[in-house]
C-alpha cells in the first residue's frame, strides 16, 4: 500500500508497501509486543494488518523444512526445538509464541510509512481552526460578478513558486483555501515556512483574480507577472482541490533548515541557458568539462528532454539527493547545466549539489523548462513536457522523441497502466490499444487477462516495471564522461518502460514501486 498524506488526512492509495522478503526472521528477538497501539485510521488499519499477515507468512515459511521420502518429498516446519508436520499446528504455535515478534515488525513497517511519506510533515487538524483565521482582508472582491463569469469561458493552468519565509504558513494555507474556493478554482497548493508552490486550473478571470491576490499579499511581495506559468488547460484538469502545510514547498527529503533554497546555483534566464546549451552543443564530444543536468523523474525526461542531457533513471525527487551521493565523480571539476519543469527543482537540488563541493560552477534554468520553451519552442528542448495533472503532458513542439512500449511506433501520450492495483504509466499506440495491449508489463498483462476470467487478485502491485529498476543508478563511469552517450535515452538492455540514463548502468535489483498519481505531486 502506499499512503499519501494530504489535508484530508491519509489516503490509501495502494502500491508500494514496506518488503517483508528479505526480514532476517532467524534473528528475530524474543520482545514483550506493544500492547498500547495508538489510534489509527482506517487505512492505516488495514495497511497494519497486512503487514502483520505478510510478517506472520515469511516467519512460518522460514520454518520450513522439506525432508526427502521417497519419490513424494514431506513437509515439516522446526520451531523451538519442536516438529510440526502439518501448517494448522505450526500456525498456531506461531501466534501464541511469536505474535510479539510479528507485532513488532508489523509496527516498524507502519512506523517507516509515517517517516517516510516523503518526509513531509502535514499540520492535520489545523484547517479546522481556519473559521477562525480572518483572511478576509486578502480575497478579492467578487460580488459585481456572476458566478458563472467565474466557472465559464476561456481557461488555463497556472504554475508557481516562490521562496519566501512565511512566520503562519498554517494562515497562508487557510487563506488559500478560500481564495481558491471562492474562484472556483482546482489543483493543489502546497505552504511551508520556506514558501510556496501551487499548480491550478480555472477561468482566465478566475486565474487572472488569484495573481492580484498573491501580488497584493505582503508576504509575496518579491513575486511579478512572469512567475506565474501558464498553459491551456481547465479546472477539469484537477479531480479537486488540495492543499497543506508541509515541511518542504517539493519533497526532496531533506531539511530546509539544513539545507536552504539560498545556497542554490546561479540562475541562468532563458536567453542565457540557450546559449550555454549552444555552446556546449558545439563542442560535440570534444566537450568534457560540462554536464547538462535533468533532475525530473525518468517518466518525465523519457517524453521530453534537452539533447545530449544526462537524465538519471530515478523515479522520485526525494531520490535525487541519494543520486548525487552515489555518482559524486560524475560531477567533479565540471560545470553543471540544471534544468527541470518550473525551476523549483533546481532551487533545491542545486544547492545540494553545491554542498557537495566537487562541481566547478552549477547553474539552473531560471524558470525551468516551461519559461525556456515560452521563448524557444523549437530549441534545444525536443518532445513534449510532463505535467502533474490529468494532462500528463504539454506541447510546444511536434517532436516525439518516445515510443510505444509494444511496436516501437512513435508515441508520447500516457495513460494509466489499465491492471488494477498498478499505477504505473504506459505509452502504447492506438493501435496497440486495441489488441488489448494497455498494461506496462508482461505481468500485469497476465494479471489483467486473469482479472477478466473470474480469477480474484491479491491487492498489491507486482510490476515488472519497477522490479528491475535500481533505486539510485549507478551513471559514474570508469572513464571520461562522453556527453553524446547522454542522448540514447535507453540502457543496452533497458528494463520494461525504463527512462532515459547516462552511461554504464550496474546491474538492477528488485525494489518495489510508488504508485503514480497525477496530482499527488507540484514541480
Amino acid at each position: 500500500f502506499t499512503f499519501n498524506m494530504s489535508a484530508d488526512g491519509v489516503e490509501e492509495k495502494g502500491a508500494e508497501g514496506v518488503e517483508f522478503v528479505h526480514l532476517d526472521v532467524e534473528g528475530l528477538a524474543h520482545c514483550a509486543s506493544k500492547r498500547g497501539k495508538p489510534t489509527l485510521s482506517t487505512a492505516l488499519r488495514k495497511y497494519y494488518t497486512h503487514e502483520k499477515k505478510k510478517a506472520f507468512a515469511t516467519f512460518v515459511t522460514s520454518r520450513k523444512v522439506v525432508m526427502p521420502a521417497g519419490e513424494v518429498p514431506l513437509k515439516q516446519w522446526h520451531c523451538c526445538d519442536q516438529i510440526f508436520t502439518n501448517s494448522a499446528s505450526v500456525h498456531k504455535h506461531v501466534a501464541r509464541i511469536h505474535d510479539a515478534e510479528i507485532s513488532q515488525h508489523a509496527e516498524s513497517a507502519l512506523e517507516a510509512v509515517l517517516e517516510s511519506a516523503e518526509n513531509e510533515v502535514i499540520t492535520q487538524g489545523a484547517l479546522d481552526k481556519e473559521k477562525t483565521l480572518d483572511v478576509s482582508c486578502w480575497i478579492p472582491n467578487t460580488s459585481h460578478l456572476r458566478e458563472e463569469q467565474l466557472v465559464e469561458g476561456p481557461s488555463e493552468v497556472l504554475l508557481y513558486y516562490c521562496y519566501c519565509p512565511l512566520q503562519d504558513p498554517q494562515l497562508i494555507c487557510s487563506w488559500q483555501k478560500v481564495l481558491c474556493e471562492n474562484l472556483h478554482l482546482t489543483g493543489k497548493v502546497r505552504v511551508a515556512t520556506e514558501g510556496i508552490n501551487g499548480t491550478l486550473g480555472g477561468t482566465k478571470l478566475a486565474t487572472a483574480l488569484y495573481i492580484e491576490a498573491m501580488l497584493s499579499h505582503p508576504c509575496f511581495s518579491t513575486m511579478v507577472q512572469e512567475d506565474f506559468k501558464r498553459s491551456e488547460g481547465n479546472a477539469g484538469c484537477f479531480a479537486d482541490l488540495r492543499m497543506g502545510v508541509y515541511r518542504e514547498i517539493v519533497p526532496m527529503g531533506v531539511d530546509p533548515d539544513v539545507l536552504s533554497y539560498r545556497k542554490a546555483g546561479i540562475h541562468l534566464e532563458p536567453e542565457e541557458f540557450h546559449k550555454e546549451v549552444e555552446l556546449f552543443l558545439s563542442k560535440g564530444d570534444s566537450c568534457t568539462d560540462t554536464i547538462l543536468l535533468d533532475c525530473r523523474n525518468f517518466y518525465e525526461s523519457k517524453i521530453g528532454q534537452f539533447n545530449k542531457c544526462l537524465a538519471p533513471d530515478i523515479r522520485k525527487f526525494s531520490y535525487f539527493p541519494d543520486y548525487v551521493d552515489k555518482n559524486l565523480e560524475l560531477f567533479r571539476d565540471k560545470k553543471v547545466l540544471m534544468y527541470c519543469t518550473g525551476g523549483i527543482r533546481c532551487e533545491r537540488g542545486s544547492a545540494y549539489l553545491c554542498s557537495k563541493e566537487v562541481c566547478k560552477e552549477v547553474y539552473q534554468l531560471k524558470g525551468g523548462i516551461h519559461k525556456y520553451l515560452e521563448q524557444y519552442p523549437n530549441g534545444f528542448y525536443r518532445g513534449k513536457l510532463f505535467v502533474f495533472d490529468e494532462r500528463y503532458a504539454i506541447a510546444f513542439n511536434g517532436d516525439i522523441i518516445s515510443e510505444c512500449r509494444y511496436c516501437s511506433a512513435p508515441w508520447d501520450r500516457y495513460q494509466l497502466c489499465s491492471t488494477h492495483f498498478c499505477y504505473q504509466l504506459v505509452l502504447s499506440c492506438p493501435s496497440c490499444r486495441a489488441q488489448g495491449l494497455t498494461s506496462c508489463c508482461p505481468t500485469c498483462q497476465a494479471k489483467g487477462q486473469e482479472c477478466e476470467q473470474g480469477t480474484p487478485l491479491e491487492k498489491k502491485e507486482e510490476c515488472e516495471c519497477t522490479a528491475l529498476r535500481l533505486r539510485i543508478p549507478q551513471d559514474a563511469p570508469c572513464a571520461p564522461v562522453c556527453p553524446s552517450a547522454y542522448s540514447t535515452g535507453c540502457c543496452p538492455n533497458p528494463a520494461p518502460e525504463s527512462g532515459p540514463c547516462a552511461t554504464q548502468q550496474v546491474v538492477h535489483q528488485e525494489e518495489p514501486t510508488a504508485a503514480f498519481h497525477p496530482q499527488s505531486d507540484i514541480k
